[in-house]
Order: C-alpha cells, then structure tokens, then sequence
C-alpha cells in the first residue's frame, strides 16, 4: 500500500513503472487521468483499466480492480472509514497487487512525496520539456519509518523511472546543465 498526497507525475509514473513491466493497471477516481496522458508517460492503453467516476460504490470498483490488475490507483471521494480500508487492504493481501493512493489513507505502509522537481530540455527561450527530475521523499511504517529522499526522472527523456546521477540533477538556471550527461555528449559530438 502506497500513498502519495496527491495525483500528479509521481503517481502516474510508478503506474507507467509496473505498466511497463507487463502489469494490469487500473485507475479510478481520477477523471483528469486520461488515457492520452497515461499512455504519454509509458502506460500501455491495452492493459489499463480507466473508471473515471466509480460513484459511491467506489470500495467495491477499488475490490473488483485489484482483483483483476496488479496495480491500482484511486484517489477516494473522501477519507475511507476504516472498515472500508480494512476490507480493501485485506483484498489487496488475498490479491497480492498494489494500491496506490493519490490522497490521504491512514495507515500506509509507504508515503511518497515530491519535494521538488526539475525540468530539462527548455532553452533560453527555446526548446521542448523532454524530461523531469524530481526529488523524491518516502517514509512509512516499519522498515520505511526511516525517512528516505532520492532524485527520479519522472520519467526520463527514455520514458522510464530511474534514479537520477547526481551529475545529471538539473540545476536552476542553467539550461545546459538540465541536460543528462549522455545527451550533453551526444549533441557536443
């Protein structure tokens, strides 16, 4: 079980992660979360599960999707009464998939955090967003309690989640310096 305070780049990325690894993924409660956007940071269309609005039955949409896919991100109408996120947790043990949470929902084994994020491509008035390098923090329970931070391309200009190399960290200011080392290369070469 993982939470992130809310829906953005980090969820959809860890979506596109397990995507692209050959698993089901569904999403629910995120009617933003359009298939175009999905597919755009690596989701595959054809093993993705949209409910834009589940409605008030949403617990038992969440219990059907995480019966069927791997991964499932829902952002709740509201906070969950705990016996509603018993019986859910206890569908993702018996399922052995992942929910993941674009809001709050107490008792999470891991929490997820964008603390600030940086992009590449733009130039000094030119160029394209080719990628984004976010610094990321997690804490949880138990061997999570320990509070972690780590820069991830979200995704990178690949399409994929990697840890960033310090050396490719994008710095303010300096658009050159947003490029990843290899591209720097490739373009001085």
């Amino acid at each position: 079980m993982l939470a992130v305070p809310e829906f953005g780049l980090l969820c959809l990325a860890l979506a596109a992660g397990a995507s692209a690894a050959g698993a089901w993924c569904g999403i629910a409660g995120i009617p933003e979360a359009g298939l175009a956007a999905a597919v755009g940071v690596g989701l595959d269309a054809e093993r993705t599960l949209l409910v834009p609005d589940p409605g008030p039955a949403w617990p038992q949409v969440v219990a059907s999707l995480l019966d069927g896919c791997e991964l499932v991100l829902l952002r709740p109408p509201a906070t969950a009464p705990v016996q509603v996120r018993r019986r859910l947790e206890a569908v993702l043990r018996r399922a052995g998939g992942v929910l993941l949470v674009a809001g709050d929902w107490p008792g999470a084994q891991v929490c997820l955090r964008v603390i600030t994020q940086r992009w590449t491509g733009l130039g000094d008035g030119y160029g394209r967003v080719r990628a984004c390098c976010a610094e990321v923090a997690a804490d949880g329970r138990g061997e999570a309690a320990l509070t972690r931070t780590r820069w991830l391309w979200l995704p990178g200009e690949d399409g994929g989640v990697a840890v960033a190399d310090p050396v490719d960290i994008p710095v303010p200011g300096t658009p050159a310096a947003g490029t990843p080392t290899a591209l720097r290369a490739v373009s001085a070469g």
